[in-house]
């Protein structure tokens, strides 16, 4: 029999010509090999952090049924993926063969995909996540994911309401270049929003002017100023409609009466750092608020200035209610005095400019202020005080950080240690994957050295929640009277002046304005309710323009419940002193922290929730 010698035989490579150099051309070729093989086996470890991506939750999970007919689907990975592979073409949803239209987002570590309709009832939809989303590192999913589920039967047979409009019924001296709007109970279908369904009347002459949509308002801008004195009818006909297709019971009208015409001047009433203020902070935002609202166009980088000496600092101007905002490009100097301007080109919505321009000056820091201590804390995606952390559900997952609790290891339940492989009270319906590592005092699996861990990082979490608290960052502000549902915040400390801060009007959205370093702090001195009852209830934080989840502090006096039935992705680091909540058992839905849960006097409880720790 004739032997068959490899080319990979060592024999045979020490009788080859220049053999040394063949071998290393040969180990050259098969260490690629090596690293690809490695990527698979690593990616077949669901959770693990390898050179592949992996999705490791969706929303709805894969064989759900009586899923709600106007589902958002999410995707959560295993790690930061580039936005620029997440898109139509690598997040699809068909019934069949046939494709479903929709938007597709990216957020954290989570592909978004809204339908563009509502989906049929008792119908089988498939979605697929695709081998085109790469990494950053240009590392592709092993293979395609795909997650089936199954809607119900149960539409959304709920008409929208008008719960708000501006003007207000009724209202009188309304200026005569008034915006009117009107907000909805719920998000509307924005096709439905336009100039046959959104009217003003004088009389029974039709003003004319422009519709928009945004959030769960709809927004009709006049093409010229009101009359004086004038009294206008505005009406939201039934030709509105929810995305489930149900229009207005009736058409909502309502009336207001103009005032005489505006020929006082604008002026400066406050600023943000207030004049002559020291210790300024080097990420700061800078603001004025006006006596009035003024015409947006007018607030810009030529009417609003900021100077080091004779030397212009480079930012982004908006403006926003009655206040504009300058966002410097890069941090400011330390211990240097800055002179802000806003130029007399700022006029108000009658065309009334400032009388003069309006000066101030301010000292900056000498170093680097405004954030927050979090020490080891910052380790933890969870935290359950001396009181324990429940998981209940399959689809739980803490990534890239740890839990932990001051409290035995028994108070840990439905979780197991990513790293040790140690399991803390796990049933067949409740499994949580902790990527990281999980800190108790003992019994074992909790040690000395783990309750050590804990015990600082619970003084720490004390420290950070004291940091936030309003007796150490006062002066925040109330924009919405306890709703932050539907706002649009930049950077700053806000405070509900009554005590609960709410998210159930809609979506809060939080605006970098292009400054990565723009930091939030939400204080409510009692409770935190983020989304409403019911399968569509769910609210998200959203951020836009370089804003950062790791920058987004909640400093909440009592407890906190972030949508209690399922869904939705929350942002920021939320600090309780009695208990937190995520999501509420029986529910499928996924709902997402893009940033930490402590507690510090109770437990922190999920049902089918991701952790992103920033």
């Amino acid at each position: 029999m004739t032997k068959k010698l490899s080319l990979f035989n060592p024999l045979v490579l020490s009788k080859l010509p220049n053999a040394k150099y063949v071998t290393r051309m040969l180990l050259g070729l098969m260490l690629p090999l090596i690293f690809i093989a490695g990527c698979k086996k690593i990616d077949e470890e669901p959770g693990t952090t390898g050179l592949c991506p992996l999705v490791v939750s969706t929303t709805p999970v894969n064989g759900a049924i009586g899923v709600n007919m106007n589902t958002v689907l999410t995707a959560t990975f295993n790690k930061v993926v580039d936005s620029s592979t997440v898109n139509s073409v690598t997040f699809t949803l068909k019934n069949g063969t046939t494709p479903i239209a929709g938007l597709v987002t990216y957020s954290g570590m989570t592909a978004v995909f809204t339908p563009s309709v509502t989906l049929s009832p008792n119908t089988l939809y498939t979605a697929t996540i695709t081998t085109g989303v790469r990494d950053k590192a240009n590392n592709a999913l092993k293979e395609n994911y795909t997650w089936s589920f199954t809607t119900g039967t149960n539409a959304d047979v709920t008409p929208p309401t008008v719960i708000f409009t501006n003007p207000a019924p009724n209202a009188t001296a309304i200026p005569l270049t008034q915006i009117i709007s009107a907000t909805f109970s719920e998000t509307m279908n924005a096709a439905t929003i336009s100039g046959t369904t959104f009217l003003l009347m004088q009389g029974t002459t039709t003003i004319t002017g422009t519709v928009t949509y945004s959030g769960t308002t709809a927004y009709f801008v006049p093409s010229s100023p009101l009359l004086a004195n004038t009294v206008y009818t505005a009406t939201i006909t039934t030709g509105a409609q929810d995305l489930a297709g149900n229009g207005l019971v009736s058409n909502y009208v309502w009336s207001f009466t103009t005032g005489v015409t505006d020929a006082i001047a604008p002026t400066v009433v406050s600023t943000d750092p207030a004049p002559n203020a020291t210790g300024v902070a080097l990420n700061k935002v800078i603001s004025a608020t006006f006596s009035e609202a003024m015409n947006p166009t007018t607030i810009n980088n030529t009417t609003f200035l900021l100077k080091q000496g004779t030397t212009l600092i480079p930012g982004t101007v908006t403006y926003s209610g009655s206040t504009a905002y300058f966002v410097p490009t890069t941090n400011l100097t330390a211990s240097t005095v800055y002179t802000a301007t806003i130029t007399t080109g700022a006029k108000d919505l009658a065309g009334n400019a400032l009388a003069a321009n309006y000066v101030w000056s301010f000292t900056t820091a000498t170093t680097l202020v405004g954030t927050v201590p979090l020490g080891s804390i910052a380790l933890f995606g969870v935290f359950g005080g001396s009181a324990g952390i429940t998981n209940q559900g399959l689809n739980t997952v803490i990534n890239n950080g740890s839990i932990g609790t001051t409290a035995v290891s028994t108070a840990v339940t439905g979780f197991h240690d990513g790293t040790t492989g140690d399991v803390y009270t796990e049933t067949p319906l409740n499994r949580g994957l902790v990527t990281g590592r999980i800190y108790t005092a003992p019994p074992f699996p909790g040690t000395a050295t783990s309750f050590s861990i804990a015990v600082q990082g619970l003084l720490d979490a004390n420290n950070a929640y004291n940091s936030i608290s309003p007796a150490n960052r006062p002066g925040g502000t109330d924009p919405g009277s306890g709703q932050l549902g539907g706002l649009t915040l930049a950077q700053g400390v806000y405070k509900s002046a009554a005590g609960p801060f709410l998210i159930t009007n809609g979506n809060l959205t939080l605006d970098g304005m292009g400054n990565s370093n723009a930091e939030w702090i939400f204080q409510a001195p009692t409770s935190l309710t983020v989304g409403v009852a019911g399968p569509t209830g769910a609210r998200s934080v959203i951020l836009i323009n370089g804003a950062q989840a790791k920058n987004v502090y909640w400093y909440v006096g009592s407890a906190a419940t972030i949508n209690g039935a399922g869904g939705g992705v929350m942002v920021g680091n939320i600090f309780t002193s009695a208990g937190l909540t995520f999501s509420t058992a029986g529910n499928a839905a996924q709902t997402v922290l893009n940033g930490r849960a402590v507690s510090l006097n109770a437990s922190v409880t999920m049902v089918n929730t991701t952790i992103n720790v920033p």
